[in-house]
């Protein structure tokens, strides 16, 4: 047998260092166990200590799932491994993973995606790559509203920091992990601001990486290019939503979302967990893969600088797979597999710790090291920049206006004599889409319409008080019109903080 290094020496009960673990719901529970008894086998210096969480918690009336004491522990101890859960269906509960991302900042979300050829199957033999997702901005802050009978929106929120913190820790993971690049994806010509800011923070943040390639790519060529071949990728960094999806689109063609952990990583707690569901349909059974989990307890066990006792479980697993020991969800006619159950799995990891693979690549995980300008900068690696000089030049008055012909000549023709001095009636939108002036009669139009009014002055030296901003939402009211909404138009250091008109 192809042996590594002897497992670590068994800790003392003093330096067992303590996680909080949770159940979870369905298969949950079954998988959890065959888990701690690898981890355990290994002699990991660890002390669980066990939550309630999910539907048994919701079902008592905490819409979070996740109750304050449990919170409290998870605070303290820092370091989180979570089985799946199942929220119920219907009005009222709120998403446990999006809680406890938000509440205890979690921001950066990794998911390895590898294929196992030929012990699983997979159409892309030589993938191996890292999502790394920001977990706390975009469309998922959740701010939404319903303005008018036909419109709703989402508020997309990006900030610097954000993107600064996000951006360093998927430099400092290829770092750890030997990658050799890092691509960022975003929706940038478009999505100017908020996409642009994501892109322009993370070419900084390059910068102080030189011995890491670094790129960028449209999120929806950058996605097609990695379906159609993953392994052209190394480490990719999205913000929240498409990292949402694009982590499920590579898990899923990496060969089976069973083999997959995730870990959530804040500045002090982190959480690790299957990318899976509880599977509420084979829970008891006996059948479960409890390989999600276990990588998942890998990446903690990596996290917790444990390098050791990850790569001992690791190569353990994967030896496990080359000698076609599987569970039924990855059971391929390409392989010759012997399928066994949850607890038979974790057997069969188990008697080969200490063992390496012979034909996938083992695994050898580093110890952590941290980038000498993200300790110097403090606050999780935020770099620290001079406050711009800002300055109110207009403001944005959005109105629900619904009269027939919905004629964007008609509504300038009511604005206009409310304009105050030294303003202009600069542009009407509607969806987006400049319909006044000019405008075309075949452009779809709702009752919702987005009027900017700005100063007539120099952008590089205007500024106006709020109090003209005030008198003119007063004469919009006087004069029958409904403003559902306001957004000021601020210049930063003289340049414009807001996007133009699309269309003409």
């Amino acid at each position: 047998m192809t042996r590594l290094d002897s497992a670590p020496a068994p800790a003392s009960a003093s330096t067992r260092i303590p996680i909080v673990i949770a159940r979870g719901d369905g298969i949950g529970p079954e998988i959890m166990d065959a888990t701690l008894r690898i981890l355990e086998a290994a002699e990991t210096p660890l002390e669980p200590r066990e939550v309630a969480i999910g539907e048994e918690v919701y079902l008592r009336g905490v819409s979070s799932g996740i109750e304050a004491e449990s919170l409290d522990l998870l605070r303290s101890v820092k370091t989180f491994l979570k089985a799946p859960i199942t929220t119920p269906r219907g009005g009222g509960f709120k998403s446990l993973n999006v809680t406890t991302r938000k509440l205890l900042g979690l921001y950066a979300n990794v998911r390895p995606c590898r294929a196992y050829h030929p012990f699983v199957a997979s159409r892309h033999p030589g993938m191996d790559l890292i999502v790394v997702r920001e977990n706390e901005e975009d469309t998922y802050a959740g701010i939404e509203h319903r303005q008018t009978a036909e419109v709703t929106q989402c508020l997309k929120l990006i900030s610097r920091p954000g993107c600064e913190k996000i951006a360093r820790h998927a430099f400092e993971l290829a770092e750890r992990a030997g990658r050799r690049r890092v691509t960022c994806m975003v929706k940038d010509n478009i999505m100017k601001m908020t996409d642009g800011l994501f892109r322009r923070v993370f070419e900084e943040i390059a910068a102080e990486y030189p011995h890491i390639e670094s790129d960028s790519m449209i999120i929806d060529i950058g996605t097609a290019r990695l379906a159609d071949d993953p392994t052209g990728f190394d480490v990719v960094l999205l913000p929240n939503l498409y990292g949402d999806i694009v982590s499920d689109v590579t898990a899923q063609i990496a060969g089976s979302v069973g083999l997959a952990g995730s870990a959530n990583i804040g500045d002090e707690v982190a959480m690790f967990e299957a990318i899976h569901g509880s599977a509420p349909d084979i829970a008891g059974r006996g059948i479960a893969n409890p390989s999600g989990l276990l990588q998942a307890a890998v990446m903690m066990l990596a996290h917790l600088d444990l390098t050791e006792s990850a790569t001992l479980v690791e190569n353990a697993w994967l030896r496990t797979l080359e000698d076609g020991v599987v569970t039924g969800d990855v059971r391929s006619e390409a392989a010759e597999h012997r399928v066994v159950g949850s607890e038979a799995f974790a057997d069969a990891v188990i008697e080969r710790l200490g063992d390496a693979p012979r034909t996938l690549a083992p695994a050898k995980y580093r110890h952590r090291r941290h980038h000498a300008t993200a300790e110097a900068a403090g606050g999780g690696g935020a770099v620290a920049t001079a406050a711009p000089l800002k300055r109110l030049a207009g403001v944005d008055v959005f109105l629900d206006w619904n009269e027939p012909g919905r004629d964007a000549e008609q509504l300038a023709a009511r604005l206009l004599p409310l304009v105050p001095a030294g303003m202009s009636l600069q542009m009407i939108t509607n969806r987006g889409v400049r319909v006044w002036p000019g405008g075309l009669p075949e452009t779809f139009r709702t009752d919702h319409w987005r009027c900017r009014f700005l100063s007539e002055g120099d952008l590089d030296t205007v500024s106006i008080d709020h109090s003209v901003v005030v008198d003119l939402l007063g004469r919009v009211a006087a004069a029958g019109l409904d403003f559902i909404k306001t957004e000021h138009l601020c210049t930063f250091d003289g340049e414009a903080g807001w996007s133009a008109g699309q269309g003409m």
